[in-house]
């Protein structure tokens, strides 16, 4: 069967809107508010539809992304999203023509990276992309906690918390997340629709339920962080309260604020219980409860995972802490990064050239990208055969070099 790969028209758009909502089961229907809504804000030249006679079988879409990498660089990525083939036209290789063409156009265009949230674990990995960032869910029971129940929620720092509405939280919240950037790996850049999408200020598919929001300001009156959250109406018998907080987003840029944020939440009266939403996996919230058991992990998941394109660009923008180089040999059969590429780190700086000399360490392009936010032990790889260790002790010093003191963390979903 014949099928035409290639952008979208404003025409077509409502029909390749359909068909993603088919794609990730959603009820196929697209409303005149969806597409006055979304299509403003859509380049449709990076809109990719398969038709089959005339009809779109198959959708992918990609658009430009800021990735923070490890000592607060950016990399410019190719950020793939709205992937779906349709239940009638799977296993047609129309992914593969899809993702053969955005990525060949990404690597045209320079970009260092592309970057993806994997509906599904086993499909990317044959693409060149790796699972780069991890998350965490906790479920907390407040009366385990361990916490003072006669402290309030006001900080122990000085600080204070204070409650605002969406406005507010656009205003404050770009810089803060900009800030976040800057001092954590994984992070996603968030444009002004962005914003209007976490504040309810554009069209959802779902119901918006307005959140709470709750903005931490230090002793001198900073802006650290901030929280969305929404509880529930829950009582059992005897009117005993059985509500639980759900947290939508919370950033906060320094300890005292995180710290002050999830205490805050825990102390709301009539809360039994909270959710803390997606967070790193090295989050602070169990371990600054007294009892960290009453923090029971619900989710732990893959995130954000990474296609390296430009190897030199991925490994010189990041920072290192110590100093060392290696000699990775790259495999990326038919892709732009292939080779062998000599690393020179030191927290000075970094160099990261094309070379002959004989490698340290051998991997695919797929395990680079797992490792290019400095997440995953080189070490670890080598131990389950997805890293070749050619020279003794180069594992070791790969970890030393790439892995950051935090892990990197992707919050948001695209």
């Amino acid at each position: 069967m014949s099928s035409e790969v290639r952008p979208v028209s404003e025409s077509e758009y409502p029909d390749w809107l359909r068909a993603l909502h088919a794609g990730f089961l959603r009820p196929p229907v697209v409303t005149d508010a969806e597409v006055a809504d979304r299509l403003p804000h859509t380049d449709l030249s990076r809109v990719y539809g398969v038709f089959d006679q005339g009809k779109v079988v198959a959708t992918f879409r990609s658009f430009t992304q800021e990735l923070s990498t490890v000592g607060g660089g950016t990399l410019v990525a190719d950020a793939v999203s709205g992937v779906t083939v349709s239940a009638t036209h799977r296993r047609r290789g129309l992914l593969s023509r899809m993702m053969g063409d955005d990525l060949a156009a990404a690597a045209e265009r320079g970009d260092a990276v592309a970057t993806l949230i994997a509906a599904e674990y086993p499909i990317y990995g044959r693409f060149g992309f790796g699972p780069a960032t991890w998350t965490t869910e906790w479920t907390v029971d407040v009366r385990r906690a361990g916490l003072d129940p006669r402290r309030s929620g006001r900080p122990e720092d000085g600080g204070r918390i204070d409650f605002a509405d969406g406005e507010e939280i656009r205003r404050i919240g770009p810089p803060l997340h900009r800030r976040l950037a800057g001092v954590r790996a994984g992070v996603v850049g968030r444009d002004t629709r962005g914003w209007d999408v976490v504040t309810g200020r554009c069209f959802h598919q779902d119901p918006w339920t307005e959140p709470f929001y709750g903005i931490y300001r230090s002793e001198s009156g900073e802006v650290d962080g901030y929280v969305a959250y929404t509880c529930d109406d829950r009582w059992e018998d005897g009117k005993q309260p059985l509500n639980t907080a759900t947290v939508k987003e919370l950033i906060a840029v320094t300890p005292a604020a995180e710290r002050a944020l999830w205490r805050f939440l825990c102390s709301i009266d009539w809360v039994t219980g909270v959710k803390s939403g997606y967070r790193a996996p090295d989050d602070l919230l169990p371990l600054l409860l007294p009892d960290p058991r009453a923090a029971r992990a619900t989710t732990h998941a893959d995130m954000l995972w990474v296609r390296v394109l430009d190897v030199a660009k991925v490994l010189e923008t990041r920072t290192y802490a110590a100093a060392g180089s290696l000699v990775l040999d790259v495999r990326d059969t038919g892709g732009p990064a292939g080779g062998r590429y000599r690393l020179d780190a030191s927290p000075q700086g970094a160099s990261c050239t094309r070379t002959t000399e004989s490698a340290d360490l051998a991997l695919d392009v797929a395990e680079l990208g797992t490792l290019s936010l400095g997440d995953e032990s080189v070490v670890r790889l080598a131990d389950l055969g997805r890293v070749e260790e050619l020279a003794t002790g180069a594992a070791a010093l790969a970890d030393t070099l790439l892995r950051a003191s935090r892990r990197p963390w992707c919050f948001d979903v695209f």
